[in-house]
């Protein structure tokens, strides 16, 4: 029951916060921190079930986004994506008209709104902390490869373009992390929390507007975070504006000021804030540093006899025909790269591969004499696409040759040396020249 000492809101507000509520807690329903223990799928799987069930028979009847609906798959803005956002501002708007007229008795919601800015404090705590972990060892946004430095600017699509433009200066990157780790920390504690909503908003305002102006598929969320620290904000409206636009004094927040009246209630808030440090952040810190160490390791990784670099097809002999394969358009192949970790990437567009930005990706895997290399669509393909014999005449030559849609193939590529400036990470303070 709510307080009576408390002045009664106004109905624009009641109705505002009943939405309010209903819409975040669908959105982000508690339940989903149990996501962060291992060996909890299978329980999400059956809480989530109704709201999949419900998102396909509104789309079935009154959305019509697309049929089937196409789960996320790496993009958070997939058709089942919308759907549930549809979906749950449908079911959001009636549970607002059912609870107006049951509820119409009730004229303040102030314990209702402590636990729900409760819910999303942590989690607006975890997300930056999780994606924040990731950028402050340089995760999210990898420097550039070989593949993608010897690809035309012109070919890459407008997120590709930003993820590389954000993986090439490590710095900025461990900055932007930083920053979301700082508002995560600064939520944690009640004192803290109004500091950590206003650089939360900061860094998620800028996030969105990058995944709105590069076309980067997380707009749904980031947008859902911007509100989430955007309500924090309001329900310090008052003291924000005094202190910032009125140069008035700002009375001490009591939004989290809650007196639990039983010491097991008491106990159970340290235990349970514990719980969330050691377990969400323990685990998220954790397991960026195993990734650290994985990516560290196989981003020098050779795979003897192959020399990383860029291949320039000198030949081409395909079924006793030979065509000179250099970069014009006279050839299958126009050059070859051969990435560290096993990765690949070639100047054309074959179908047998992973096609992307006019390139062909694969993966490559030689055997353990050397004598044979394996082309992979996948690196963790079971059975490769095709395997060529390989030889060294020279220490800058290669020969492959073997059987490729069923036609007989020998290739000679040489190693180019190829160097890209923009591996150099050029800094100046002195700059005599526009470069």
């Amino acid at each position: 029951m709510e307080s009576t000492l408390t002045p009664p809101w106004p109905l624009w507000r009641r109705i505002g916060f009943r939405f309010a509520f209903a819409y975040l807690l669908l959105m982000f329903n508690p339940i989903s921190f149990l996501e962060i223990i291992p060996g909890t799928s299978g329980i999400m799987e059956v809480l989530n079930a109704p709201l999949l069930f419900l998102t396909e028979k509104f789309n079935q009847y009154f959305l019509h986004i697309a049929h089937p609906l196409v789960m996320p798959n790496g993009s958070g803005d997939t058709s089942f994506g919308w759907a549930v956002m549809y979906t749950t501002l449908l079911l959001a708007l009636l549970i607002t008209i059912v609870w107006s007229l049951t509820g119409r008795k009730t004229m303040q919601y102030h314990r209702l709104n402590y636990w729900l800015c409760i819910v999303l404090r942590y989690t607006l705590a975890m997300v930056c902390f999780m994606y924040g972990i990731q950028k402050v060892f340089a995760l999210q946004m990898p420097f550039p490869n070989m593949s993608q430095l010897a690809t035309p600017l012109g070919d890459f699509l407008p997120m590709r373009l930003s993820w590389m433009f954000l993986g090439y200066s490590t710095p900025y990157q461990v900055f932007s992390g930083a920053a979301e780790v700082l508002a995560a920390l600064l939520l944690l504690w009640r004192r803290t929390v109004t500091l950590g909503a206003l650089v939360a908003f900061g860094v998620m305002v800028n996030v969105a507007m990058l995944n709105l102006s590069y076309d980067i598929p997380v707009k749904i969320y980031s947008i859902h975070l911007c509100v989430v620290s955007g309500y924090l904000l309001w329900q310090e409206r008052r003291r924000l504006i005094h202190f910032f636009l009125l140069n008035k004094p700002a009375a001490a927040s009591v939004l989290f000021t809650h007196t639990f009246p039983k010491k097991w209630m008491r106990i159970g808030r340290v235990v349970a804030k514990t719980l969330f440090v050691v377990v969400a952040m323990g685990m998220a810190t954790v397991g960026a540093i195993e990734y650290y160490m994985v990516v560290q390791e196989e981003s020098v990784k050779k795979l003897p006899p192959i020399k990383p670099d860029m291949y320039e097809i000198e030949y081409w002999v395909q079924n006793g025909d030979t065509t000179r394969a250099s970069f014009t358009n006279d050839g299958p192949w126009k050059d070859v790269v051969f990435d560290y970790n096993g990765q690949g990437s070639i100047n054309a567009v074959d179908s047998m591969f992973r096609v992307r930005y006019g390139r062909s990706y694969f993966s490559y895997q030689p055997d353990s004499t050397g004598k044979t290399l394996a082309f992979r669509k996948m690196a963790f393909d079971s059975l490769p696409i095709f395997t060529l014999s390989m030889q060294w005449p020279d220490s800058n030559s290669m020969l492959l040759h073997g059987v490729i849609r069923k036609d007989s193939v020998m290739m000679r590529l040489r190693r180019m040396h190829r160097h890209f400036q923009l591996t150099e990470k050029q800094f100046h303070w002195l700059s005599e020249a526009n470069r």
